[in-house]
């Protein structure tokens, strides 16, 4: 078992890394695509921590997925959300 707990973590830090080098990737668009987000990354990070009993708030989730504060992410890289992107979204949530 701690060896997988040694491969799942180097993978979810592969995953971070790999969405830090893609900060173009919009969230919406990652919603739209694959039904998942940064944030809902940062939410799952908070719950592992919970079900650990750890206990982490959502913006050190956040700065941890985002890999800095996410007010700064949104300010940099966040980019307005195209009317397109919201229709997608749209249609794609559950009833």
């Amino acid at each position: 078992m701690q060896d997988t707990d040694k491969i799942e973590a180097a993978a979810f830090r592969r995953l971070l890394e790999h969405l830090d080098s893609r900060k173009d990737v919009q969230n919406i668009d990652l919603m739209n695509l694959a039904g998942f987000c940064r944030n809902c990354l940062s939410k799952w990070y908070m719950a592992a921590a919970r079900d650990a009993g750890l206990q982490v708030d959502y913006e050190h989730a956040r700065e941890r997925v985002y890999g800095m504060p996410y007010e700064q992410w949104k300010a940099q890289f966040q980019t307005p959300v195209t009317a397109e992107q919201a229709a997608e979204f749209a249609k794609g949530k559950p009833v």
